[in-house]
Protein backbone atom coordinates (compact mmCIF):
# COMPACT_ATOMS: atom_id res chain seq x y z
CA UNK A 1 0.00 0.00 0.00
CA UNK A 2 1.48 3.26 -1.13
CA UNK A 3 1.19 6.23 1.20
CA UNK A 4 -0.01 9.51 -0.16
CA UNK A 5 2.09 12.66 0.14
CA UNK A 6 0.23 13.93 3.22
CA UNK A 7 0.93 10.76 5.22
CA UNK A 8 4.57 10.78 4.18
CA UNK A 9 4.90 14.40 5.27
CA UNK A 10 3.45 13.60 8.70
CA UNK A 11 5.69 10.56 9.17
CA UNK A 12 8.82 12.47 8.14
CA UNK A 13 7.93 15.34 10.46
CA UNK A 14 7.61 12.97 13.43
CA UNK A 15 10.89 11.31 12.48
CA UNK A 16 12.64 14.69 12.48
CA UNK A 17 11.46 15.54 16.01
CA UNK A 18 11.77 11.98 17.36
CA UNK A 19 15.41 12.36 18.60
CA UNK A 20 14.33 14.95 21.15
CA UNK A 21 11.49 12.82 22.52
CA UNK A 22 13.63 9.68 22.56
CA UNK A 23 16.37 11.45 24.55
CA UNK A 24 13.78 13.10 26.80
CA UNK A 25 12.19 9.71 27.48
CA UNK A 26 15.55 8.09 28.31
CA UNK A 27 17.07 10.89 30.39
CA UNK A 28 13.89 12.62 31.64
CA UNK A 29 10.81 10.42 31.95
CA UNK A 30 12.53 7.12 32.78
CA UNK A 31 14.57 8.52 35.74
CA UNK A 32 11.39 10.05 37.19
CA UNK A 33 9.50 6.76 37.00
CA UNK A 34 12.48 4.77 38.28
CA UNK A 35 12.96 7.18 41.21
CA UNK A 36 9.31 6.67 42.18
CA UNK A 37 9.91 2.90 42.17
CA UNK A 38 13.10 3.28 44.23
CA UNK A 39 11.26 5.39 46.82
CA UNK A 40 9.07 2.36 47.63
CA UNK A 41 12.12 0.28 48.61
CA UNK A 42 14.82 0.08 51.22
CA UNK A 43 17.69 0.35 48.74
CA UNK A 44 21.39 0.72 49.52
CA UNK A 45 24.36 1.57 47.33
CA UNK A 46 25.36 -2.03 46.55
CA UNK A 47 21.93 -2.79 45.09
CA UNK A 48 20.29 -4.70 47.93
CA UNK A 49 16.65 -3.76 47.98
CA UNK A 50 13.52 -4.62 49.91
CA UNK A 51 10.02 -3.49 49.03
CA UNK A 52 8.59 -1.51 51.96
CA UNK A 53 5.72 0.40 50.30
CA UNK A 54 5.22 3.90 51.64
CA UNK A 55 7.35 3.42 54.78
CA UNK A 56 9.93 5.91 53.49
CA UNK A 57 7.26 8.57 53.17
CA UNK A 58 5.92 7.75 56.63
CA UNK A 59 9.41 8.03 58.12
CA UNK A 60 9.91 11.28 56.22
CA UNK A 61 6.95 12.85 58.00
CA UNK A 62 8.58 12.02 61.34
CA UNK A 63 12.16 12.89 60.37
CA UNK A 64 13.36 16.07 62.15
CA UNK A 65 16.14 16.51 59.58
CA UNK A 66 13.59 16.70 56.78
CA UNK A 67 11.56 19.38 58.55
CA UNK A 68 14.73 21.30 59.37
CA UNK A 69 15.84 21.14 55.75
CA UNK A 70 12.38 22.23 54.62
CA UNK A 71 12.44 25.22 56.98
CA UNK A 72 15.96 26.19 55.88
CA UNK A 73 15.04 25.93 52.20
CA UNK A 74 11.94 28.10 52.58
CA UNK A 75 13.78 30.62 54.77
CA UNK A 76 16.67 31.01 52.31
CA UNK A 77 14.21 31.21 49.40
CA UNK A 78 12.15 33.93 51.12
CA UNK A 79 15.16 36.02 52.19
CA UNK A 80 16.81 35.83 48.77
CA UNK A 81 13.97 35.84 46.24
CA UNK A 82 11.84 38.82 47.25
CA UNK A 83 14.70 41.37 47.61
CA UNK A 84 16.43 39.89 44.55
CA UNK A 85 13.45 40.32 42.21
CA UNK A 86 12.72 43.83 43.47
CA UNK A 87 16.35 44.92 43.04
CA UNK A 88 16.41 43.33 39.58
CA UNK A 89 13.31 45.27 38.59
CA UNK A 90 14.73 48.57 39.83
CA UNK A 91 18.05 47.85 38.12
CA UNK A 92 16.34 47.04 34.83
CA UNK A 93 14.29 50.24 35.10
CA UNK A 94 17.46 52.34 35.35
CA UNK A 95 19.22 50.38 32.59
CA UNK A 96 16.30 51.24 30.33
CA UNK A 97 16.54 54.99 30.88
CA UNK A 98 17.47 57.13 27.88
CA UNK A 99 19.91 59.32 29.85
CA UNK A 100 22.15 56.35 30.76
CA UNK A 101 25.43 56.25 28.84
CA UNK A 102 27.32 53.03 28.13
CA UNK A 103 24.27 50.82 28.36
CA UNK A 104 25.95 47.83 26.74
CA UNK A 105 28.76 47.88 29.30
CA UNK A 106 26.37 47.98 32.24
CA UNK A 107 24.19 45.23 30.79
CA UNK A 108 27.19 42.96 30.43
CA UNK A 109 28.42 43.93 33.90
CA UNK A 110 25.16 43.03 35.66
CA UNK A 111 25.07 39.67 33.88
CA UNK A 112 28.66 38.72 34.76
CA UNK A 113 27.87 37.27 38.23
CA UNK A 114 25.59 34.70 36.63
CA UNK A 115 28.38 33.17 34.56
CA UNK A 116 30.87 33.18 37.43
CA UNK A 117 31.67 29.80 38.96
CA UNK A 118 29.30 29.02 41.85
CA UNK A 119 32.12 27.45 43.82
CA UNK A 120 34.24 30.59 43.43
CA UNK A 121 31.32 32.75 44.55
CA UNK A 122 30.70 30.53 47.60
CA UNK A 123 34.38 30.60 48.57
CA UNK A 124 34.57 34.40 48.30
CA UNK A 125 31.38 34.95 50.28
CA UNK A 126 32.57 32.40 52.82
CA UNK A 127 35.61 34.63 53.35
CA UNK A 128 33.45 37.75 53.56
CA UNK A 129 31.27 36.20 56.27
CA UNK A 130 34.18 34.51 58.09
CA UNK A 131 34.27 34.85 61.86
CA UNK A 132 37.94 35.74 62.42
CA UNK A 133 39.13 37.31 59.17
CA UNK A 134 35.87 38.10 57.39
CA UNK A 135 35.29 41.52 55.88
CA UNK A 136 31.95 42.02 57.60
CA UNK A 137 33.32 41.16 61.03
CA UNK A 138 36.23 43.52 60.42
CA UNK A 139 33.75 46.32 59.74
CA UNK A 140 31.78 45.34 62.87
CA UNK A 141 34.91 45.58 65.03
CA UNK A 142 35.77 48.96 63.49
CA UNK A 143 32.31 50.17 64.50
CA UNK A 144 32.82 48.84 68.01
CA UNK A 145 30.73 45.67 67.84
CA UNK A 146 31.74 42.12 68.67
CA UNK A 147 32.49 39.72 65.78
CA UNK A 148 29.50 37.63 64.74
CA UNK A 149 29.79 33.93 63.92
CA UNK A 150 27.62 33.67 60.81
CA UNK A 151 28.36 29.98 60.20
CA UNK A 152 27.11 28.80 63.61
CA UNK A 153 23.95 30.94 63.56
CA UNK A 154 20.75 29.97 61.76
CA UNK A 155 19.81 33.47 60.65
CA UNK A 156 23.46 34.35 59.92
CA UNK A 157 23.88 31.27 57.72
CA UNK A 158 20.63 31.99 55.88
CA UNK A 159 21.61 35.62 55.28
CA UNK A 160 25.05 34.60 53.99
CA UNK A 161 23.65 31.98 51.60
CA UNK A 162 20.87 34.31 50.48
CA UNK A 163 23.41 37.03 49.70
CA UNK A 164 25.21 34.62 47.36
CA UNK A 165 21.95 33.82 45.59
CA UNK A 166 21.04 37.49 45.26
CA UNK A 167 24.49 38.45 43.97
CA UNK A 168 24.38 35.71 41.34
CA UNK A 169 20.81 36.02 40.06
CA UNK A 170 19.85 39.69 40.42
CA UNK A 171 21.59 40.68 37.18
CA UNK A 172 20.15 37.67 35.33
CA UNK A 173 16.59 38.64 36.27
CA UNK A 174 17.35 42.28 35.51
CA UNK A 175 18.19 41.33 31.91
CA UNK A 176 14.88 39.45 31.63
CA UNK A 177 13.01 42.47 33.02
CA UNK A 178 14.92 44.75 30.67
CA UNK A 179 13.66 42.75 27.69
CA UNK A 180 10.13 43.20 29.00
CA UNK A 181 10.64 46.93 29.59
CA UNK A 182 11.80 47.47 26.02
CA UNK A 183 8.42 46.20 24.80
CA UNK A 184 6.60 49.04 26.61
CA UNK A 185 5.81 51.96 24.27
CA UNK A 186 7.73 55.13 25.13
CA UNK A 187 4.55 57.11 24.48
CA UNK A 188 3.23 55.96 27.86
CA UNK A 189 6.23 57.38 29.71
CA UNK A 190 6.17 60.59 27.69
CA UNK A 191 2.48 61.10 28.40
CA UNK A 192 3.04 60.39 32.10
CA UNK A 193 5.92 62.89 32.19
CA UNK A 194 3.75 65.55 30.55
CA UNK A 195 1.05 64.86 33.14
CA UNK A 196 3.59 65.47 35.89
CA UNK A 197 4.21 61.86 36.99
CA UNK A 198 7.54 61.29 38.71
CA UNK A 199 9.91 58.43 37.90
CA UNK A 200 8.71 56.60 41.01
CA UNK A 201 5.07 56.94 39.96
CA UNK A 202 5.92 55.77 36.43
CA UNK A 203 7.71 52.77 37.91
CA UNK A 204 4.76 51.63 40.05
CA UNK A 205 1.85 52.60 37.77
CA UNK A 206 3.28 51.89 34.30
CA UNK A 207 6.32 49.63 34.49
CA UNK A 208 5.11 47.00 36.96
CA UNK A 209 1.60 46.54 35.48
CA UNK A 210 2.94 46.34 31.92
CA UNK A 211 5.51 43.62 32.65
CA UNK A 212 3.39 41.64 35.13
CA UNK A 213 3.61 38.38 33.09
CA UNK A 214 7.42 38.68 33.04
CA UNK A 215 7.46 39.22 36.81
CA UNK A 216 5.33 36.11 37.36
CA UNK A 217 7.63 34.15 35.06
CA UNK A 218 10.70 35.14 37.10
CA UNK A 219 8.87 34.34 40.34
CA UNK A 220 8.16 30.81 39.10
CA UNK A 221 11.75 30.31 37.92
CA UNK A 222 13.16 31.71 41.17
CA UNK A 223 10.87 29.46 43.18
CA UNK A 224 11.96 26.34 41.30
CA UNK A 225 15.61 27.33 41.59
CA UNK A 226 15.29 28.31 45.26
CA UNK A 227 13.77 24.96 46.19
CA UNK A 228 16.74 23.18 44.58
CA UNK A 229 19.58 25.25 46.03
CA UNK A 230 22.59 23.05 46.75
CA UNK A 231 26.06 24.37 45.94
CA UNK A 232 25.97 27.57 48.02
CA UNK A 233 24.95 25.92 51.33
CA UNK A 234 27.22 22.93 50.67
CA UNK A 235 30.31 25.13 50.22
CA UNK A 236 29.42 27.60 52.98
CA UNK A 237 28.13 25.22 55.67
CA UNK A 238 29.83 21.99 54.65
CA UNK A 239 28.43 18.47 54.68
CA UNK A 240 25.34 18.07 56.80
CA UNK A 241 24.56 21.79 56.70
CA UNK A 242 26.85 22.75 59.58
CA UNK A 243 27.19 21.73 63.21
CA UNK A 244 23.46 22.13 63.88
CA UNK A 245 22.13 21.64 60.36
CA UNK A 246 21.51 25.38 60.08
CA UNK A 247 22.40 25.35 56.36
CA UNK A 248 20.87 21.98 55.45
CA UNK A 249 18.55 22.27 52.44
CA UNK A 250 16.28 19.66 50.87
CA UNK A 251 18.63 18.91 47.99
CA UNK A 252 21.52 18.67 50.43
CA UNK A 253 19.49 16.19 52.50
CA UNK A 254 18.88 14.13 49.35
CA UNK A 255 22.62 14.08 48.68
CA UNK A 256 23.46 13.13 52.27
CA UNK A 257 20.92 10.30 52.36
CA UNK A 258 21.93 8.89 48.97
CA UNK A 259 25.72 9.19 48.96
CA UNK A 260 26.66 9.40 52.66
CA UNK A 261 24.15 7.09 54.33
CA UNK A 262 23.57 4.98 51.16
CA UNK A 263 19.82 5.18 51.66
CA UNK A 264 18.70 5.59 48.06
CA UNK A 265 15.08 4.66 48.78
CA UNK A 266 14.66 7.38 51.39
CA UNK A 267 16.55 9.91 49.23
CA UNK A 268 14.19 9.13 46.36
CA UNK A 269 11.19 9.69 48.65
CA UNK A 270 12.55 13.11 49.69
CA UNK A 271 13.13 13.96 46.02
CA UNK A 272 9.52 13.15 45.20
CA UNK A 273 8.24 15.29 48.07
CA UNK A 274 10.38 18.14 46.73
CA UNK A 275 8.86 17.54 43.30
CA UNK A 276 5.34 17.87 44.69
CA UNK A 277 6.28 21.04 46.60
CA UNK A 278 7.55 22.64 43.38
CA UNK A 279 4.42 21.52 41.51
CA UNK A 280 2.25 23.04 44.27
CA UNK A 281 4.13 26.35 44.07
CA UNK A 282 3.82 26.39 40.29
CA UNK A 283 0.08 25.66 40.53
CA UNK A 284 -0.41 28.53 42.99
CA UNK A 285 1.53 30.89 40.72
CA UNK A 286 -0.54 29.77 37.72
CA UNK A 287 -3.76 30.33 39.69
CA UNK A 288 -2.66 33.83 40.71
CA UNK A 289 -1.66 34.58 37.12
CA UNK A 290 -5.09 33.69 35.82
CA UNK A 291 -6.73 35.74 38.57
CA UNK A 292 -4.65 38.79 37.72
CA UNK A 293 -5.35 38.39 34.01
CA UNK A 294 -9.09 38.09 34.62
CA UNK A 295 -8.95 41.19 36.83
CA UNK A 296 -7.52 43.15 33.91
Amino acid sequence: MRWNQGVRDHVSAYLYISPFFILFGIFGVYPIIFTAWVSLHKWNIVGNKQFIGFDNYQFLMEDPYFWKSLYNTFSIWFISTIPQLFMALVLAFFLNQAFLKGKDFFRVAVFMPNITSIVAVAVIFGAIFGQHYGLLNYLLTVLGFEPYDFKSSVIGTHIAISSMVMWRWTGYNAIIYLAGLQSIPNDLYEAATIDGASKTQQFFYITIPMIRPVIIFTVILSTIGGMQIFTEPMIFSGAGGGSQGQGLTITQLIYEEAFTRQSFGYAAAVAWVLFFIIVAFSAVNLFLTKKLQSAD
